[in-house]
């Protein structure tokens, strides 16, 4: 299979990270959907990051049902899923708000760094920045009350997605989500980042490192 996409966006990094800890081979393109337009419209004409090409060839779009593919490829081994609906009613209300924070924190970056300054609708941004806040303080309270556990046999896709979309928001909104206000994802993103499937896919624009 091949991983299409960069890993400075939280959807291709969650879906690298997730392959491996899933225990499943691919190789990876680090190609943007703005700089190499061009390149990534011959891989998937919607250009659509992630992209993963499967075995066949056939192209799979959106993190979660390439996800979803992922989990029926490595069932007889190994899922990111809890089993118990409760666990895993439990492990969707967090993916959903960790979803939503990545949506709204994305949002808010291409007003920043897409649009003119003077094209700039404030109330839009107020509002989207209220809901990365919503989501971001709902995930604090779910952390707080049912940690997770972080290893790389432990870790659940609850905990991947929370842990990339908190990074990816450190990194590019610092200044709008204030890291200090939020210490249980602060502890669990630092756990996430030392695992080694994190750092074969680190956060910016270099290729999954044990790819192939």
């Amino acid at each position: 299979m091949e991983l299409i996409g960069m890993l400075d966006s939280p959807y291709v990094r969650r879906v690298a990270i997730s392959l491996q800890l899933l225990g499943l081979r691919f190789e990876h393109q680090s190609v943007s959907v703005f700089s190499t337009f061009a390149q990534f419209q011959k891989i998937n004409p919607v250009v659509k990051a992630p992209s993963l090409i499967c075995d066949d060839g056939e192209v799979l779009m959106e993190s979660t049902l390439i996800l979803e593919y992922a989990e029926v490829l490595a069932a007889s081994r190994k899922s990111l899923m809890p089993v118990g609906i409760a666990a895993r009613q439990h492990a969707l209300r967090v993916i959903g708000l960790a979803l939503a924070a990545c949506e709204k924190s994305v949002q808010i970056v291409y007003e920043q760094n897409l649009r003119p300054a003077e094209k700039l609708h404030e109330p839009w941004v107020s509002r989207v920045t209220g809901q990365l806040i919503a989501a971001i303080e709902a995930l604090e309270s779910e952390l707080g009350r049912q940690p997770f556990e972080v290893t790389s046999d432990t870790i659940n896709q609850a905990g991947v997605t929370t842990a990339v979309a908190w990074h990816f928001i450190q990194m590019m909104l610092p200044d709008v989500v204030d890291a200090a206000n939020y210490p249980t994802l602060r502890n669990l993103s630092s756990q996430a980042e030392s695992l080694a499937e994190f750092k074969a896919a680190p956060y910016g624009s270099s290729t999954y490192q044990n790819g192939g």
